[in-house]
């Protein structure tokens, strides 16, 4: 993984120095979100993350490398060229670098590149997960559960795309052995709403007790955790109109015969329609306070990790 990491000037003098590094995905700016509300939320994100204390460093491949740290104009060029640029996940990274172009990480592999790296936190929407059909003819499971169990980085999200079997998707994060910790809420936040019932194990109240919970997590090497951050409550939209949304799309996704990894971005399409843009408010309301607790995380880990 050494001779293809790339770790950016910047990115690697701070990690040197002890300064806090927040990883962000490249997926979401290339797949997540339309142009160019995908470059604007991009850079709020690098901006935020900096307001909460830490160096933000967007993940991606490009030109056959894996880089900690894309520049802005690799950020534009991912964000123009949209779902052109190839997704990326662990199963992927091989391949995309031997074949020399540009891949959008996704959270399992920017996950494994800030691992390598030495980054500890990560910032991004909502985490992959249990899909609705999982019991039909395939059961689709996102690769994001097992990276957050086997790799020590902290993902903050505001929990898990409400298009997911949450239930399951918390389900196996249990069977991984992963926590799931709320920061400030004791339920599971649910991407866009903020009233779920899904009720959380444990919750930290600040950025310096989730830095506490994270180093007694990486001394006693337990792998990833999962610091769930709800959307911004004048952000928020009610479960009730989500899944009234949702029930509709999944129907079209059933009528047009839509399966596997197109199922995904279809739902999030037809949601964006159907709610007058409201859940891409959500979405970038969301991204840009996870980036900035990431921030203020990282920033206390350093903290600690400096103090006498």
């Amino acid at each position: 993984m050494t001779a293809a990491l790339d770790l950016r000037p910047a990115v690697r003098e701070a990690l040197a120095a002890g300064r806090p590094v927040v990883a962000l995905e490249s997926t979401v700016i290339a797949h997540g979100l339309p142009w160019p509300d995908s470059l604007e939320t991009a850079r709020a994100m690098l901006a935020a993350v900096r307001e909460g204390g830490a160096l933000p460093a967007v993940v991606g491949v490009a030109g056959g490398r894996l880089v900690v740290g894309l520049d802005d104009a690799e950020v534009e060029r991912f964000a123009r060229r949209g779902r052109e640029v190839a997704k990326v996940s662990r199963r992927d990274l091989a391949a995309a670098l031997a074949g020399g172009g540009d891949g959008a990480t996704t959270v399992a592999a920017t996950m494994l590149a800030a691992a390598r790296a030495g980054i500890r936190l990560f910032a991004t929407g909502g985490i992959g997960g249990v899909h609705r059909e999982a019991e039909g003819t395939s059961f689709d499971v996102s690769a994001d559960l097992a990276e957050l169990g086997r790799t020590p980085v902290c993902v903050v999200a505001s929990g898990a795309k409400s298009i997911l079997d949450l239930p399951r998707t918390l389900e196996t994060l249990e069977s991984l052995g992963v926590p799931v910790v709320g920061y400030g809420v004791e339920r599971f936040p649910t991407f866009y709403s903020r009233d779920g019932a899904l009720p959380l194990n444990a919750s930290v109240a600040d950025a310096a007790q989730a830095a506490a919970l994270l180093r007694r997590q990486w001394e006693l090497e337990l792998g990833g955790l999962l610091l769930a951050n709800p959307v911004p409550e004048d952000q928020a939209i009610p479960t009730a109109e989500i899944e009234a949304w949702l029930a509709e799309a999944l129907e079209e996704a059933a009528a047009e015969g839509v399966t596997g990894p197109a199922v995904t971005p279809f739902l999030l399409s037809r949601l964006h329609a159907r709610s007058g843009g409201r859940t891409l408010a959500a979405n970038r309301a969301l991204l840009l306070a996870n980036a900035r607790v990431a921030g203020a995380v990282a920033a206390a880990l350093c903290a600690g990790a400096a103090a006498p």
